[in-house]
């Protein structure tokens, strides 16, 4: 049997306080071990929220696996700033590159719904829209406008 702990940590900062430590304590594994690890494969979502899940095995072994911050995080992450607009229709509070479009969607990979790096890229517009950022100078909706339009088939090509 697999006895599964989960919880909502600090990109590459886990610690065995809340929520991990008391969580891990009853199993019998090295919270030491995990923390360890845990902070290994996190350490690329710094200063962000990520989801983990521990799967403890009988033999007190464990595997860690790491889901993906909201898309709002790492948009908020790639451009440095701490919250969205609070009026996302008449406040912009930053603009990604195109570049910056292809890493979110690298960062998010299968949690994303479409089939290729276009579509993919139209649901970090989409998600643009309520934080209040622009997409390569232009408004997310023009932004998808163009994608859908072609503009962009070179840069974001698979």
């Amino acid at each position: 049997m697999v006895d599964t702990v989960e919880a909502l940590v600090d990109g590459g900062r886990a610690s065995a306080g809340p929520p991990l430590g008391p969580a891990l304590g009853p199993k019998g594994v090295n919270i030491g071990q995990v923390i360890a690890k845990i902070n290994e494969k996190t350490k690329a979502y710094d200063g962000m929220k990520v989801p983990v899940k521990v799967l403890i095995n009988d033999d007190k072994t464990f595997d860690i696996k790491v889901g993906t911050p909201p898309m709002s995080a790492l948009i908020k992450g790639e451009l440095g700033i701490q919250s969205g607009a609070h009026n996302p229709k008449s406040e912009k509070v930053g603009n990604l590159t195109i570049e910056q479009v292809r890493k979110i969607v690298d960062m998010k990979g299968d949690d994303l719904l479409g089939a290729t790096m276009k579509a993919r890229a139209m649901e970090v517009a989409g998600n643009c829209v309520a934080v209040g950022v622009t997409l390569d100078g232009k408004n997310p909706k023009d932004f998808q406008a163009a994608v859908r339009a072609g503009e962009y088939d070179e840069a974001l090509a698979d």
